[in-house]
Order: structure tokens, then C-alpha cells, then sequence
């Protein structure tokens, strides 16, 4: 991953506390490093890797999970040190066109599996090659993962992965549904 543009690294304040951010440009997609400033003396980070959700991290959808999985994720990371990347594949890489078809389709009853399946996606469309390039860049060699999701552990082989940290977050009426299909469908800690 040669063609990838790194920003400087700056300040950025936040409810939380106070993180250092970085952005890597990958083609179109600006993904973000945000980091204590102790990262590179942490044996064995705290890591969340972050998929991109509109809707949930920026709207507060009910939707999903997603936005209550950002704010704690910083909120352990800005307490225990480590980092969270924000990871640009809208969707699980479907894009917000895309995303929007399959809320449509979930309004009409399929779930968000069977929603991508029938906009001919798969479950999952995400990569992961951008995240390797980070924990690279940062000289990162083992992590301790904050994730419900066992494809992403298996994903992320490129890490030594030394616990897993599940994020569980409480369920709504508006996003039971989806949590069941996590679970039952992609095999998600829940």
C-alpha cells in the first residue's frame, strides 16, 4: 500500500479527553488514526476498529449500535490509552446509497444480511488492507481488539491479537432486530 497520503498528526479535544488524530487518504477513502499520545509505549494497545456509519455515529440513529460503540470505545480508550481507527467503508463497504436501499428494504421486513444479499452484496463487503498500514505506520504489533464481531477478529490476522474485548451496548426497539440478526446471522458476542 504505497499510494497511501499521511496527514501530520494533530490535537484534537474531545468530550471524552484529549487524543492526537491522523488521517491516511487510500484512493478515495480518509480513514483516521485517533490515539492517546502514549500509543507507542503501550505493549499491547487497546484498539477499536471502527467502521464508518453515518447515520448511527453522526445522525444518532436507532437503527444500529454503532454510534453507542464510538462513544464508548473513545471513552475506554481516552481512560486506558490506545487507539481507535475510523474506518471509511460506509455500510460494511456498501456505501450510503447502498446503506439507505437496504434500510428500505429492512423497513419491508428482511434483515441487514438479507437486505445486502438481495442488493447483491455480501454480508460484508469490508477490507481490511488500510488497517494493516496503520498498525504498521504506528509500529503496533499486538492489540487487545474492542469488537463483538468474529469476522473482524479473523480479518485482522495481520495482528497478534491478545484478548478480545467485547462492546456490548443496550438494545432499543428500534435496533433488537438487527442485534438478533448480528447474532444469530454473523455469530456477533452480544
Amino acid at each position: 500500500m504505497n499510494n497511501i497520503e499521511i496527514s501530520q498528526v494533530a490535537t484534537l479535544p474531545t468530550k471524552y479527553g484529549t487524543f492526537k488524530i491522523q488521517a491516511f487518504k487510500e484512493a478515495d477513502k480518509e480513514h483516521l488514526a485517533i490515539f492517546t499520545e502514549n500509543i507507542r509505549n503501550i505493549g499491547s494497545p487497546i484498539v477499536r476498529v471502527h467502521s464508518e456509519c453515518l447515520t448511527g455515529d453522526t445522525l444518532g440513529s436507532l437503527k444500529c449500535d454503532c454510534g453507542e460503540q464510538l462513544q464508548g470505545a473513545l471513552q475506554i480508550i481516552a481512560e486506558e490509552g490506545g487507539m481507535l481507527i475510523y474506518h471509511r467503508q460506509e455500510g460494511r463497504n456498501i456505501g450510503l446509497l447502498n446503506k439507505v436501499n437496504a434500510y428500505v428494504l429492512q423497513d419491508q421486513g428482511l434483515d441487514t444480511v438479507a437486505a445486502n444479499h438481495q442488493l447483491g452484496f455480501k454480508t460484508d463487503e469490508r477490507t481490511y488492507g488500510v488497517i494493516q498500514f496503520i498498525f504498521e505506520h504506528f509500529q503496533i504489533k499486538k492489540i487487545k481488539l474492542l469488537t463483538n464481531n468474529p469476522d473482524k477478529v479473523r480479518s485482522l490476522k495481520m495482528i497478534t491479537i491478545d484478548e478480545i474485548m467485547p462492546l456490548i451496548t443496550e438494545p432499543n426497539p428500534h435496533n433488537q432486530e438487527y442485534l438478533n440478526t448480528k447474532k444469530s446471522k454473523m455469530g456477533h458476542i452480544l
